[in-house]
């Protein structure tokens, strides 16, 4: 069997086992790796390539770009801003994720938007009660099509420039692209829309983040945060200075709950006499509260009053925190009571549950299994989740980006977000330096920290991309592209030129979907233009036709990283692409051939 053959069968193996999905695709492309070099087609050079791919490092970097956007709060408030203009009809969420993927991989790439989008995506399906994978796939489609609006949006679009520039001297425009760019948009956003609820899988992913969407509405009922509670401050002069709580008549309708020493944070036995300094907790009305304050000589502190479902519980400042008293717990024996701050971090205890049931207005000493909710600085809420005195129910550092819109890093990370664009837009520098002078930069400006950074590296994906890397090489060297593409030119030779170009752009889609759609460009460039001179056709309209091709990337996973960034948070299987994929092939083979020949004559 000749090399080219045997490329072939790996090549028809490996998309078997990958439909078949009783393997983890990650194992099936490593697997695919070694074969090839146990077939002598590659060499270890060649089958560890991809992990220094150029593809790998630009795409790593736009995930640390991209956490960056969401440590800032950035994503939030274009999910929340999204979230507005979406509301909860399904037609409507999927159209504006898919504009917004369009308009932001022309911006940064498709696969940076898919990488910053996702989950801006889920949190809009959560909104409207949508099941992510509904909307995952989508999202990666608008992506693939909005790549063809500029010259930057992918990097076969920059490999198609290059090739007419060797060609004739004079490449494409920046926003050439748009012209069959734009009407691509439109009929994959149309087709979406229309064939969507029969086509989109309904899948369960098992990897999403919670959800923190309505968090300040959900504590606001569990802890009952609508009872108001006060902090009544003792001042010199008060006329409570030297009474014990017991003692005190607060008034109709107003129960003191317990006394605090605020210096150390000591909640007071009910005998102590009180002191200037010291805080009296109390619950009632406003006006009744309001009303023994004035007479007692004491200042409101109004503590329910910070936490309305919209007020601000939550902000660039302050935050929640939930713990739970774990076994064994220092804390477990001191006297807490709702209303308290803590001495060692500054933290109010908003509440106080004990057996799924909140203690009420009283001073209990904290047991194994007591949950505390507390307010205070982001600084020590994050602080807590290395306390091993407690157990923190939910990570602060998630519910922060999922509920605070536009944190004060965000004029940093959007800075360093539209300087990444003009180099990716000017050219100034390769696109994998600017992705990593922006990675860097979130990182040097205190946007991320290097943990987060390393977090935030989708490695799965990485792996899974730079396995196949080695397919793309075997095929295109050993022939095996050309073996299955010449006799389909070869058939076109002497036929009408729309018969040339609808070859080329099965041959090219075809191609793409297992290998990528950079590696299938420059497969299919010089048999392109080879058949496109034999039939008398300009290079311009067939190389952008092979653009359009190339981005044609809709049926299976593995054909753009784009759709291996949605698998896994959409809980997708091999098959799930093709469904949707198919119709929007279509619909863009259409387009292809009515704008491409009447913007770019066949003849030259």
């Amino acid at each position: 069997m000749s090399d080219a053959a045997l490329s072939l069968v790996i090549l028809g193996v490996t998309v078997a086992l990958f439909i078949v999905n009783r393997l983890p695709v990650g194992v099936v492309a490593i697997g695919s790796a070694l074969a090839l070099y146990f077939c002598g087609l590659v060499s270890v050079d060649d089958m560890t390539s991809g992990l220094g791919a150029t593809v790998i490092v630009f795409i790593a970097a736009l995930f640390v770009v991209s956490e960056g956007l969401e440590a800032s709060g950035i994503t939030t408030w274009v999910g929340h801003t999204m979230t507005r203009i979406a509301g909860d009809a399904p037609t409507r969420v999927i159209t504006v994720v898919m504009i917004l993927a369009a308009l932001l991989a022309a911006l940064i790439t498709v696969n940076g938007a898919a990488a910053a989008l996702v989950p801006v995506t889920v949190a809009l399906a959560r909104h409207a009660d949508m099941l992510p994978s509904r909307v995952l796939i989508p999202l990666a489609y608008g992506c693939s099509a909005g790549s063809l609006l500029t010259l930057s949006g992918s990097p076969v679009n920059v490999i198609i420039d290059e090739a007419m520039v060797d060609r004739s001297g004079d490449g494409f425009g920046y926003f050439e692209f748009g012209v069959v760019g734009v009407p691509l948009v439109v009929v994959t956003v149309a087709i979406t829309t229309l064939t969507g609820r029969r086509a989109l899988p309904r899948r369960e992913s098992t990897t999403l983040p919670d959800d923190f969407s309505d968090y300040v509405g959900t504590v606001t009922d569990h802890y009952g945060l609508g009872d108001r509670l006060f902090r009544l401050h003792v001042d010199t002069g008060s006329a409570v200075v030297g009474a014990v709580l017991t003692d005190i008549e607060v008034g109709d309708g107003v129960v003191a709950v317990a006394a605090q020493r605020e210096a150390t944070a000591a909640v007071l036995d009910p005998g102590q006499p009180l002191e200037d300094g010291d805080v009296i907790v109390v619950s009632g009305p406003g006006t009744a509260v309001t009303e023994a304050a004035r007479r007692l000589g004491l200042t409101v502190e109004d503590i329910a009053g910070r936490h309305p479902r919209s007020g601000r519980l939550i902000d660039r400042d302050t935050g929640l925190s939930e713990v739970v008293i774990p076994p064994r717990s220092e804390w477990i024996g001191d006297r807490a009571v709702a209303g308290m701050v803590r001495a060692d971090d500054g933290l109010l205890v908003l509440s106080i549950r004990r057996r799924s049931r909140d203690v009420g207005p009283r001073a209990v000493e904290l047991g194994e299994g007591d949950t505390l909710l507390v307010h205070g600085p982001w600084r020590a809420i994050d602080a807590l989740a290395a306390d091993r005195r407690v157990l923190v129910v939910a990570s602060s550092e998630a519910l922060r980006r999922q509920t605070v819109p536009l944190g004060r890093s965000a004029p940093r990370a959007a800075a360093i977000l539209v300087a990444m664009i003009v180099l990716l837009a000017t050219g100034v520098v390769p696109a994998v330096v600017a992705a990593l002078l922006a990675a860097l930069a979130m990182i040097l400006t205190g946007v991320i920290t290097t943990d987060h950074a390393y977090r935030a590296i989708a490695w799965p994906t990485l792996v899974l991309i730079a396995a196949l890397i080695p397919m793309s090489t075997a095929i295109a060297d050993s022939g095996g592209a050309e073996l299955v593409a010449r006799p389909i030119v070869d058939l076109v030779a002497d036929h009408s030129p729309y018969v040339l170009l609808i070859m080329l752009f099965l041959l090219t889609a075809a191609l793409g979907q297992f290998i990528s759609n950079a590696a299938t460009v420059l497969i299919v460039i010089p048999i392109a233009l080879a058949a496109a001179a034999d039939v008398g056709v300009d290079a311009r309209p067939v190389l952008m036709l092979v653009c359009v091709a190339g981005a044609a990337s809709l049926l299976t996973p593995i054909a753009t990283p784009a759709n291996m960034i949605v698998m896994t948070p959409g809980g997708y299987r091999f098959g799930d692409y093709w469904r949707l994929g198919v119709p929007i092939m279509a619909g863009w083979l259409v387009v292809a051939l009515l704008v491409i020949p009447a913007v770019w004559p066949l003849s030259g």
